[in-house]
C-alpha cells in the first residue's frame, strides 16, 4: 500500500506542451510520486518553489529563449535542498560538466523509457547522481591533472565510486565486486573522510572537479 507520507513531491518544468502534459499524466499516476505542479517557464517554476517546495524538479534544459543553466542556478539559490533532474534530448560534453557542477543531481535524456524515469527520480531524491554511461565518460576524460596536493583513492575506493556514478546501490555494488553491502558503506565512509564531504552528491562533484584523475586508474 502507497503511503502517501513518503510520496516523492515533485515539480516539472517543460515549454513543449505535448511532452509536458503526457509526461504529467505519467507521473500523477506513477505509485509514489506526486505531481505537486507543471509549468513552462523557469519563473512560473520559481514562483511555484517560492510557495511550494518539492524534493525534485524535472528541469528542461531548452526552454527556448531561457537556458536551463540559468533556472538551475536560480532553483539551486532558492532551494537548495531541492534535487533538480535535468531533462534533454541532449546535451554536449562541455554543458554536461557545467550542469553537473552547477548543482544538477542528474541528466537525463528524453528518450529513455518512463520506467528508467522513475528510477532515476526515486535515487535522486535518495542524493544518489545520475548520468548516462556517454556523459559519464565524457565527465572523466580531458579532464586537467591537479598539481595541489590531494588524498589517492585505493583500487577499491576507485571501484565503490564508479558503482555510485552508474547509479548502483551499495547492494548492487557489493555483488558486483564480490563483497558485503556493509563492507561497501565503509569504504562509502573512507570516501566521505578523504574528501571532507557528507553526502554522496557532495562526493559526485567533488570527484567530478577534482578528482578525475583517480577515476581513469
Amino acid at each position: 500500500m502507497n503511503d502517501a507520507k513518503h510520496d516523492v513531491s515533485l515539480l516539472l518544468i517543460d515549454d513543449h506542451v505535448l511532452f509536458r502534459e503526457g509526461l504529467a499524466r505519467l507521473l500523477a499516476a506513477e505509485d509514489g510520486f506526486t505531481l505537486a505542479a507543471h509549468c513552462s517557464t523557469g519563473q512560473e517554476g520559481i514562483d511555484i518553489l517560492k510557495n511550494q517546495p518539492v524534493d525534485v524538479v524535472l528541469l528542461d534544459y531548452d526552454l527556448g529563449d531561457t537556458r536551463g543553466t540559468d533556472v538551475l542556478t536560480q532553483i539551486r539559490s532558492l532551494a537548495p535542498h531541492t534535487k533538480v533532474l535535468m531533462l534533454t534530448a541532449g546535451v554536449s560534453e562541455a554543458v554536461a560538466k557545467q550542469l553537473i557542477s552547477l548543482g544538477a543531481s542528474g541528466i537525463f535524456l528524453k528518450h529513455h523509457s518512463p520506467m528508467e524515469l522513475g528510477k532515476c527520480i526515486r535515487q535522486v531524491r535518495e542524493g544518489w547522481s545520475w548520468l548516462d554511461q556517454h556523459h559519464l565518460r565524457a565527465i572523466f576524460s580531458d579532464q586537467p591533472e591537479h598539481e595541489n596536493e590531494k588524498p589517492r583513492f585505493t583500487q577499491r575506493e576507485r571501484q565503490v565510486l564508479r558503482g555510485v556514478f552508474e547509479g548502483l546501490s551499495n547492494k548492487e555494488i557489493g555483488s558486483q565486486l564480490g563483497t558485503s553491502e556493509a563492507a561497501v558503506k565503509s569504504v562509502l565512509q573512507q570516501l566521505f573522510d578523504k574528501t571532507g564531504v557528507r553526502t554522496r552528491s557532495q562526493l559526485v562533484r567533488l570527484a567530478i572537479e577534482h578528482y578525475s584523475d583517480e577515476l581513469r586508474q
